[in-house]
C-alpha cells in the first residue's frame, strides 16, 4: 500500500481512494453486511501452504484489500480477510449501523514491519446532530496458521484503539446524563485535570447521573458487556445538562497524588480522613483503565504488621515496650523466614522490631496465639477487611483468609494469601489512628442511603495508642524516617516490601498518617517501601490540612 492511499466516505458513500482515483463505493445508508462477493472464507486456494512472516508485498496487498472491503461496506468479505471472521464481521457492520459513521477518510501511514498505522477523520450523524471525529489506529498482518494466507490479525482495536474484546461502538442518547463532579469544598473535578479520576468519574456518571438531576445528550461511546464496566464516551454530538455530584475527594490532595504517582511506571495511592472515612484522593499511573488503587489484589508486605501487632497486643502476648526476640532467621512448620539482609536486633522491644521491620519477631509469637484464624478475625472484626464496602464506586475491600502452618506465618508479615491494595492499607492505617473502622466512602452516604459496612468492635484505646506510637517511631527513626522527614504534624508510618514470584524486585509498600489524613501507596517492583512508595505517600500527606 502506497503512502497517501486513502479510504474515504464522502457524501454518505465509503470509497477507497488511491492516488485520487475512486475505486469501489458503498452507500452507508443501506447499512453494512453485504456479502460483497469474492470472500474466500479463510480457505487457501493454493496447494502449497506458505509459512513464515508475511512479505512486504503481502502486507501491502492484504491491508489494501481489507480496507477496500471495509470501505465498500462489505463486512463479510472484509472479515474473511482476518483471522477471526466470526468476531470481525459484526464489529465492521456496526461501524455504520450502530456508531452512525457517515463520512470518513482513512489515511494509512508507512508500514513498520507487519504493522500498518492509519488515521481516521470521520463524521458521526445521529438524528440531525453531526460532529467531526478523529483518531488513529493500526492493523497487523499475520500468517494464517492453517491456511498460510496473509490475514489481518483481528482485534477490535483495528476499528478504534480503545475498543476491546466484548465491547461495542454506539452512537445515540447517552445511557446516563453527564455529571459535574465536585470535591468536598465545591471545586470542579475533571478527568482532563485529574487523569486518574477518569474511570471513577465514568462510574459515578453511570451510577449517579440520574440522581444528580442532569439530562442526557447525544454521544458516541464504547459499551461493554460487563455491567460493572461504565460506558466510555468518545465523542459528544450534543451536550445534555450535567447534574451536580459532590464527592468526598479533595482537589488539592488529589493534585498531589496525581503528581506523586508519575514518578513510577506503575504506582497507586489512596488518601483517607481517619475520623470520617472520607476518601480524599485516588491516583494511579498509568492513569487510564484499571483502577488498581481501589481494585488491586496484592500481598502488602510488612505494612500488614499494623494488624498483626494490634492482634498480638490485644491478646496480651506482647506490648509496645516489652522485650521480644528478633533473630536473623526463624523456622516455622518447615518454612524458614528471615529479615532483610539477615539483620538481627539484640535486646529488641516490639516497638524496635516494628520500626525496623523485623519479620522474625512477629513469626516467633504465632504459636502463642493458639488460634490459626486470629489474624483473619482481627482484620475482619476490627479493621473491616472483607465486609463488602460500598464506597460509591467499585472497590475490593481486602482478603485475609484463614490459614495454618507456614502459610499463617507468612500472613503475619503480609505475605502469602493476603490480598490488599492502596485503599485497604490506607483504611487500616486510618483505623489504627482513629481506633474505630470508618468504611471509606467516595460518595456521601446521604446521596443514595446505601448501607455502609461496620466492624463488630473498635480497637481498644490502649492498643490504638501503642500501635500508632510505634508508627510514630517508625517515622521518627525507623525505616520510614527518610520518606517522612518532610511531613509535618502528628505523623506515623509503616514500610513494606512484598516479594512476588517471578519478579526480580519486590513491590514497594508504604502507609502513613499526618494529623487527620492517612495514605497508602504501592509501587510495582519498587523495592524497599521507604525508597519508592514512601515519597509518594509523603507528597500526598504534605498536601493535607
Amino acid at each position: 500500500m502506497r503512502s497517501g492511499a486513502k479510504v474515504a466516505v464522502i457524501g454518505g458513500v465509503f470509497a477507497l481512494v488511491v492516488g485520487g482515483v475512486g475505486y469501489g463505493a458503498y452507500n452507508v445508508l443501506d447499512g453494512f453486511g453485504g456479502s460483497g462477493g469474492g470472500g474466500t472464507d479463510g480457505r487457501s486456494t493454493s496447494a502449497e501452504v506458505k509459512t513464515g512472516p508475511p512479505s512486504k508485498a503481502e502486507i501491502s496487498e492484504t491491508s489494501k484489500k481489507f480496507l477496500k472491503a471495509w470501505a465498500a461496506g462489505q463486512a463479510s468479505e472484509a472479515s474473511q480477510l482476518t483471522n477471526n471472521a466470526v468476531e470481525a464481521e459484526p464489529a465492521l457492520s456496526g461501524y455504520s449501523a450502530m456508531a452512525h459513521v457517515t463520512e470518513a477518510v482513512i489515511t494509512p501511514g508507512p508500514a513498520t514491519g507487519s504493522k500498518v498505522p492509519f488515521t481516521v477523520k470521520a463524521t458521526v450523524n445521529f438524528e440531525g446532530k453531526s460532529k467531526p471525529w478523529s483518531y488513529s489506529s493500526e492493523l497487523t498482518v499475520v500468517r494464517g496458521l492453517t491456511t498460510g494466507r496473509a490475514l489481518i490479525d483481528w482485534k477490535p482495536s483495528v476499528i478504534h484503539p480503545d475498543l476491546a474484546d466484548g465491547e461495542t461502538l454506539k452512537t445515540g442518547e447517552a445511557s446516563a446524563p453527564s455529571i459535574e463532579a465536585l470535591d468536598h469544598n465545591g471545586r470542579v473535578l475533571t478527568k482532563e485535570k485529574y487523569p486518574s479520576l477518569g474511570p471513577i468519574l465514568d462510574t459515578l456518571r453511570e451510577k449517579y447521573g440520574q440522581k444528580a438531576g442532569g439530562t442526557a445528550g447525544i454521544e458516541t461511546w464504547i459499551e461493554s458487556t460487563d455491567e460493572n464496566t461504565p460506558d466510555k464516551t468518545l465523542l459528544t454530538l450534543s451536550k445534555g445538562k450535567p447534574g451536580t455530584l459532590q464527592t468526598t475527594l479533595d482537589a488539592r490532595v488529589q493534585a498531589a497524588a496525581e503528581e506523586a504517582v508519575k514518578r513510577y511506571t506503575q504506582a497507586s495511592v489512596v488518601a483517607i480522613r481517619p475520623s470520617t472515612g472520607s476518601i480524599r484522593a485516588v491516583a494511579n499511573n498509568p492513569a487510564t483503565g484499571f483502577n488498581a488503587a481501589m481494585l488491586g489484589k496484592q500481598a502488602p508486605g510488612s505494612t500488614m504488621k499494623i494488624v498483626t501487632a494490634s492482634m498480638l497486643i490485644e491478646k496480651g502476648l506482647t506490648g509496645a515496650n516489652q522485650k521480644i526476640e528478633c533473630p536473623k532467621d526463624v523456622m516455622y512448620r518447615g518454612r524458614t523466614f528471615q529479615n532483610l539482609d539477615g539483620f538481627s536486633i539484640p535486646d529488641s522491644t516490639l516497638t524496635t522490631s516494628f520500626a525496623r521491620s523485623c519479620n522474625t519477631a512477629f513469626i516467633k509469637l504465632i504459636d502463642d496465639t493458639k488460634d490459626d484464624a486470629a489474624l483473619a478475625k482481627e482484620a475482619r472484626d476490627v479493621f473491616g477487611i472483607g465486609l463488602d464496602w460500598k464506597t460509591g464506586v467499585a472497590s475490593f475491600d481486602g482478603s485475609v483468609p484463614e490459614a495454618a502452618g507456614g502459610e499463617a506465618a507468612a500472613q503475619y508479615i503480609g505475605q502469602g494469601t493476603i490480598q490488599m491494595n492502596a485503599l485497604t492499607m490506607a483504611s487500616i492505617t486510618a483505623t489504627a489512628k482513629n481506633g474505630t473502622f470508618r468504611q471509606p466512602v467516595l460518595v456521601p452516604q446521604d446521596l443514595d442511603g446505601r448501607p455502609l459496612a461496620t466492624a463488630s468492635r473498635s480497637l481498644p484505646r490502649s492498643v490504638s495508642q501503642q500501635v500508632t506510637n510505634m508508627m510514630r517511631q517508625t517515622a521518627s527513626w525507623g525505616t520510614g524516617r527518610a520518606a517522612m522527614a518532610s511531613v509535618g504534624g502528628d505523623k506515623g508510618a509503616k514500610t513494606g516490601s512484598a516479594e512476588v514470584d517471578g519478579q526480580a524486585t519486590s513491590n514497594s509498600w508504604f502507609t502513613g498518617f499526618s494529623n487527620d489524613l492517612a495514605a497508602a501507596a504501592v509501587v510495582q517492583s519498587g523495592g524497599h517501601g521507604g525508597d519508592a512508595a514512601g515519597p509518594v505517600v509523603a507528597q500526598v500527606l504534605r498536601a493535607g490540612p
